[in-house]
């Protein structure tokens, strides 16, 4: 058996419109399988880097030689791996996010084509890869979902638009290519939705659930965050907390979230909006505009939402399209129970008046209601310990072990062997 924890050699390859220059630092290198894992920038809050990063460490610490092609990863752990920067120009006044993603997709099919690498995958919608992770659903599902809360004119805009329709064939041509062995789903709703859309076999389809640090959010959170977090914010110890956590807050569901908050029965809840959003004061204004604005709490992007999990009684995510969000998860592990959508493939992990409930996006009526039943399980140790159960086997080991399987039946070879 190799060393697991040897670090595999550091090297960083940047490439810009056809030019290469190499620099490479000295380390220990093993190289069972060679593997390129693809995405196309870092977000610290992002759970598609999260899995990359948990995906990275697995590989390296089995021994493979693992090179990430990437766009920008600038603030990220940089250990255990090679790194091809590919960031070719292109027009942003005149292409804007088209141009910057096909640029980045033709640079790193070139890197993919001439890098000899037994596995290939993608967290990028890229034809040719042999392995699309689909972290962040299918583009024609979610353009579906979203044309339910436009009008006509936006819904025209949005079928119009050059973007849309870029990632629409792109998305079809990577689906129809003869390179794809298989698509990694984070929920049983997006295998549904890959198959419906593009009629790929359920065997091509594993669903592979988001890890999670069992013992980093886990219910004794409350013991050492809850009273402090709440007086910070001036909530009483004793009142309902309700939480949110993530960006994109009109795709996610704060709008209606607010006015089913305001509708809501319980007059002494709270509910904590953790979150980045260019619309931030827009939302503040709707919460102050409802009467919300002495229970309310915008927190604004977070690194450490720990504080918040211990301090809460529930979590909340109405969100309109959402393949399989980290903070949901999170949350579960935490204890919390949990409302979330049809649309949002946290679904899967709901025991309905047990550990939380499902509704749709856009009913306020039964969204409302579920708020009211979500505060009503505060301090029920038996909804805590329903929604602790459902995490405890979604390990970052089983998700690491599930991914290595899927890359040994792929590559014919069996890492950490020699």
């Amino acid at each position: 058996m190799v060393n697991t924890t040897a670090k595999a050699a550091a090297s960083t390859i940047t490439t810009r419109a056809g030019t290469s220059t190499i620099t490479a630092k000295a380390g220990t290198k093993m190289a069972d399988m060679k593997i390129a894992i693809i995405r196309q920038r870092y977000n610290p809050y992002g759970g598609a880097e999260r899995f990359v990063e948990r995906a990275l460490g697995a590989l390296a610490g089995e021994g493979a030689e693992v090179t990430l092609i990437t766009r920008n990863w600038d603030g990220a752990p940089r250990e255990g791996f090679r790194q091809i920067t590919c960031d070719p120009a292109y027009s942003r006044l005149f292409g804007g996010r088209t141009a910057r993603d096909r640029s980045f997709a033709a640079c790193a099919q070139a890197e993919m084509a001439r890098g000899g690498f037994a596995i290939t995958q993608s967290h990028e919608r890229i034809p040719g890869c042999m392995i699309f992770r689909a972290g962040d659903g299918v583009h024609a599902a979610w353009l579906a979902h979203r044309a339910r809360v436009l009008g006509p004119l936006p819904r025209l805009a949005q079928r119009a638009s050059g973007y849309h329709r870029y990632v629409l064939a792109t998305e079809r041509a990577m689906f129809e290519h003869p390179a794809l062995r298989a698509v990694i789903c984070n929920s049983p709703m997006v295998a549904s939705e890959v198959s419906h859309y593009y009629g790929l076999p359920a065997d091509m389809l594993p669903v592979i659930y988001n890890g999670v640090d069992t013992a980093v959010f886990t219910p004794s959170l409350a013991d050492e965050f809850r009273d402090a977090t709440r007086a910070q914010a001036g909530i009483a110890q004793d009142a309902p907390l309700l939480l949110f956590v993530g960006s994109g807050f009109e795709r996610k569901g704060v709008p209606q979230l607010l006015r089913a908050f305001a509708a809501a029965g319980e007059g002494r809840a709270h509910l904590a909006i953790v979150g980045a959003d260019r619309k931030l004061k827009a939302m503040q204004a709707l919460a102050a505009s409802l009467g919300l604005a002495g229970r309310v709490h915008f927190t604004g992007p977070l690194k450490d939402v720990r504080p918040w999990y211990g301090a809460a009684d529930g979590f909340v995510l109405p969100t309109l399209y959402d393949p399989c969000p980290n903070a949901a998860l999170e949350a579960l592990a935490c204890g919390l129970p949990l409302v979330t959508s049809t649309t949002c493939g946290a679904q899967a992990w709901v025991i309905p008046g047990v550990n939380g409930w499902v509704v749709d996006a856009l009913d306020a009526r039964a969204l409302t209601a579920r708020l009211d039943d979500l505060c009503g399980l505060a301090g029920k140790a038996a909804a805590s310990q329903a929604a602790r159960a459902v995490a405890e086997p979604l390990t970052l080991s089983a998700m690491a072990e599930r991914l290595l399987a899927l890359y040994r039946r792929l590559g014919g070879v069996a890492l950490g062997q020699v």
